[in-house]
């Protein structure tokens, strides 16, 4: 019973749904909508994102919220076919399909088989020779730098050092790892960094 001189009040249901409100309750069925424009799930979101972030902004222009469902499909489809027509306009045919150029240089692979057999030969020398190896030519210190880090003088360095190359140089399982069998090649002091370091 109502008094007399009031208007019945509107029921709650008939109040008009809040963006978050409507997103939560109309998503579900937008993205299977969306779905049905593009192949890619990924797609299909970015679709459906990009056409309620353009009715969020015309949320308050909207005056039939019971037509928020066949604006947000409009928005789907004008945005899909936006889509489309810039892809079509970036996208063209020819003869022959522009393959890049082969690089010049050595094989990914083989550099890095001849990175780790050279690693495997400088574990195999005596502590101090790998320490003064590991520092000349992985971290790339000068002679002084190297004799500053292990506390020794630049003469014990170079004398190491040149022990440490002859002993690599020497090596057969890195010559048939590196080589097939052949002589390494490592003829100077910079060499190893070269090979480590490729």
């Amino acid at each position: 019973m109502t008094t007399p001189g009031t208007a019945p009040s509107a029921p709650a249901a008939a109040a008009a749904p809040t963006f978050t409100s409507y997103v939560r309750a109309r998503g579900p069925v937008l993205l299977r909508t969306a779905r049905s424009l593009t192949a890619n799930p990924c797609d299909a979101e970015d679709l459906l994102q990009t056409a309620l972030t353009k009715t969020y902004l015309a949320w308050e222009r909207i005056q039939d919220h019971r037509a928020l469902d066949g604006y947000v499909r409009k928005a789907l489809l004008n945005t899909r076919t936006s889509q489309w027509r810039k892809r079509r306009v970036d996208e063209f045919v020819c003869d022959e399909l522009p393959e890049p150029e082969p690089q010049q240089g050595p094989d990914p692979a083989e550099t890095q088989a001849v990175r780790d057999a050279l690693w495997q030969a400088v574990l195999k020398l005596p502590a101090r020779q790998r320490a003064m190896v590991v520092l000349r030519f992985y971290e790339d210190l000068s002679e002084v730098q190297t004799a500053a880090v292990l506390g020794v003088s630049v003469g014990t360095v170079k004398s190491a050092v040149s022990r440490a190359l002859v002993k690599l140089r020497e090596d057969r399982q890195l010559a048939t790892d590196v080589r097939g069998g052949e002589a390494t090649g490592l003829t100077s002091a910079r060499e190893p960094a070269t090979a480590a370091a490729a």
